[in-house]
């Protein structure tokens, strides 16, 4: 199937602040207010990759890439409008299967030591239980929420199998094949819903945050869409004038 909405505020719990602008990839979907309210990456100059639930229409989006903290001017941000939104035609709201979208930048951000790109995993790329991956993004700190941060967060979680993920004391057969979960069975970690962000291991983005069960609760590990399995496919070299699209296997 060819891959050619609501605003809420998210959580890293049990992260830390990472080295400004260490994560080069990473970018905020800002209302027109200037409220964030997903997170996103950078896979090409000119494309972003999110969740398909972050859509809320491209008039209502602003990309920002190179922050790191919200709500102070620091002279690295590049700011973007969307030129197309491309979610998922099989996204469904009620599983959030295929929580998946694709947005082209009107304007290409310009690489620098702030502003970076990270890679997609190969296809059908799977992850062995344990693996260490890093979820990032901008969100609350405790499960009680509160005051939302404005610096980036970033938090270490190892890979939890789907078929422990879908057992009977935890998501209970509610994980797709096109879904993975990292987390901690005791909890205490977790993205906590912070929308659209990714779950990079080993240098490729394998997840993005994508659905949950509370924040940080045991045995509810965060849940996130399954990149590897919707395969990009590009014609020819990639450049401006040629478009990404996705297929899911």
């Amino acid at each position: 199937m060819l891959l050619c909405q609501r605003l809420i505020q998210g959580r890293i719990v049990g992260g830390y602040v990472p080295a400004p602008h260490s994560i080069r990839y990473i970018v905020s979907i800002q209302s027109p207010s200037g409220r964030h309210f997903c997170g996103g990456s950078l896979v090409h100059r000119y494309w972003v990759l999110t969740a398909a639930h972050c859509n809320i229409g491209s008039e209502q989006m602003t990309i920002v890439a190179g922050d790191h903290s919200l709500n102070i001017y620091e002279g690295t941000e590049q700011y973007s409008k969307p030129q197309r939104l491309i979610p998922h035609p099989q996204y469904d709201k009620s599983t959030n299967d295929a929580d998946i979208m694709l947005i082209k930048l009107k304007v290409p951000v310009i690489l620098n030591r702030y502003v970076s790109v990270v890679a997609l995993p190969r296809q059908g790329a799977s992850l062995p239980e344990g693996r260490a991956c890093w979820v990032s993004g901008w969100g609350h700190t405790s499960t009680g929420g509160g005051q939302l941060p404005s610096t980036l967060h970033t938090a270490k979680l190892p890979v939890i199998s789907s078929l422990r993920c879908n057992g009977s004391e935890s998501f209970n057969g509610n994980i797709t094949k096109n879904m993975m979960c990292a987390g901690y069975s005791s909890g205490g970690k977790d993205a906590c819903k912070v929308r659209g962000s990714p779950l990079v291991c080993q240098g490729f983005v394998h997840g993005v945050v994508s659905w949950g069960n509370l924040c940080a609760k045991a045995n509810f590990p965060g849940v996130y869409t399954a990149v590897s399995r919707f395969q990009p496919i590009r014609h020819g070299h990639l450049n401006p004038a040629i478009d990404i699209c996705f297929t899911l296997l």
